[in-house]
């Protein structure tokens, strides 16, 4: 069993990316658990068709006698799926929704069934001790970072490697490489592989800007649901096959700032270039 947190930017795409990369491997027979660790509660929704009515946290606040069924949802190829759910607007921890989570899914004996990868879906960076549980804590061990060409990506990828490198001396937690998510920015492969190499990486996928993806969230639906011939679809299922295949575990080696902006501003200085010679 292979347990994998999945960070990232918000806004970036991490948990449409989290999704449809999920439901490429339960379509490779693979047995899938998502825990969404965001209180937007939002990880799963493509794969249920639908938004959960009561997370982790929901049930917790009623008082409930909690069972697994109350908490574990089944969408499509079979996956398994989690929300752990946050406070009420204005109140309270959203990270008080993954402690209380994780813990639950350990006294329910869950991570004893017989699934292939559990996906961990974390909320933006990693900023504070309940975003950062599925790592200080130990569930996952492998870390893949969702990102894009983009300034604040990148700075938010830069920032969870440091994270990472709080918690690896203490456990087996190692980073396994960038997801770019395309954003269409000019040089944006060729900046987020180099960003890859200084934090000693690889970009494990670069998953191309398509409208399709907006389509199938308008219907509730993972792009292999929703077009499975497409070409989006075959993305997603490189990527799959890409994580599966995957044994390039490190610990990172983040940059300070002044590194990250020097990095960024000298692919944006080469873009501008190659416009004014266009022109």
């Amino acid at each position: 069993m292979r347990h994998i947190a999945v960070y990232g930017k918000g806004g970036i795409g991490k948990s449409t990316t989290s999704q449809n990369m999920a439901v490429a491997l339960g379509e490779m027979g693979k047995k899938i658990l998502i825990i969404g660790c965001d209180p937007k509660a939002d990880c799963s929704r493509l794969i249920l068709h639908r938004s959960i009515d009561e997370t982790v946290l929901d049930l917790v606040r009623d008082e409930s006698e909690i069972v697994v069924d109350d908490i574990v949802h089944k969408g499509a190829f079979g996956i398994h799926c989690i929300e752990s759910g946050g406070p009420e607007p204005g109140v309270g921890c959203a990270g008080r929704g993954i402690i209380t989570a994780l813990g639950l899914v350990g006294q329910l004996d869950i991570f004893k069934r017989d699934y292939d990868f559990v996906f961990y879906d974390v909320l933006g960076d990693v900023v504070c001790g309940g975003f950062a549980m599925p790592i200080r804590e130990g569930y996952a061990e492998e870390i893949y970072i969702v990102t894009s060409g983009e300034f604040m990506a990148l700075y938010a990828a830069n920032n969870i490697c440091r994270g990472i490198i709080k918690f690896a001396d203490q456990g087996k937690v190692r980073l396994g490489g960038l997801i770019c998510n395309s954003r269409l920015v000019d040089n944006e492969i060729e900046l987020v592989e180099s960003m890859a190499k200084r934090l000693n990486t690889k970009v494990v996928k670069f998953v191309p800007r398509d409208n399709v993806v907006q389509y199938a969230e308008n219907e509730v639906k993972t792009v292999i649901e929703y077009d499975s011939k497409c070409e989006q679809a075959d993305h997603y299922r490189d990527l799959a096959k890409n994580i599966c295949n995957n044994k390039d575990f490190v610990i990172p080696t983040p940059m300070n700032k002044k590194e990250l902006n020097e990095l960024f501003l000298s692919f944006q200085k080469s873009s501008s270039s190659a416009h004014v010679r266009v022109a």
